[in-house]
């Protein structure tokens, strides 16, 4: 007889329920494979949460450097006026006097224009260069011989800024080639 047999040749019933409590092996792969996929599925979330948290990072750094910008420009484009006013004082000035207060208002003009460019916002106020409708707005146009056609002859109201910046364009005239039928 075996050891398993109780009398009478039959089977200790212990042992029935350990064989039952035990799973199959088809079983225990079928668990690992759930698990195994459920831990991938969860570290693709991870990593797309990675993903979008790095995106909203880059996004929050894009905007703010954006919000700078346009908060620097609405800035410097209300210094503008008090700028103009200080050159038209300055061109109202006495000329040859050394007067301290018209020294200390052209020092003023200076010290704002300086400012504007480091700001990123240079002045334009070239004469004599070529046309650029990204910096400059003609005001008017005049005919000569003296220039080549679309050369600015005079700055009216100086700009600020560059070809990818203006703050303000350049009020400018330009030249025209002379015809002889405009009289």
């Amino acid at each position: 007889m075996s050891d398993q047999a109780g009398p009478a040749g039959q089977a200790h019933p212990e042992s029935d329920e350990a064989a039952a409590a035990a799973p199959a092996p088809d079983e225990k792969e079928t668990e690992a494979a759930a698990q195994a996929e459920a831990l991938a599925k969860m570290e693709d979330q991870w990593r797309r949460a990675l993903a979008d948290n790095d995106n909203l990072r880059k996004r929050a750094v894009r905007d703010s450097t954006q919000q700078r910008a346009q908060e620097r420009a609405a800035v410097s484009l209300a210094w503008l006026p008090i700028l103009d006013n200080l050159e038209l004082a300055l061109a109202h000035a006495p000329a040859g006097a050394e007067d301290p207060l018209v020294e200390g208002i052209a020092s003023i003009r200076k010290q704002a224009i300086d400012t504007l460019a480091r700001l990123g916002y240079p002045r334009i106020d070239a004469e004599n260069v070529p046309f650029d409708p990204r910096v400059h707005e003609v005001v008017s146009v005049v005919e000569t011989d003296d220039v080549p056609p679309g050369t600015l002859v005079s700055v009216l109201r100086p700009g600020y800024g560059g070809p990818d910046n203006t703050l303000r364009p350049a009020a400018v005239v330009v030249s025209r080639a002379v015809t002889p039928d405009r009289g």
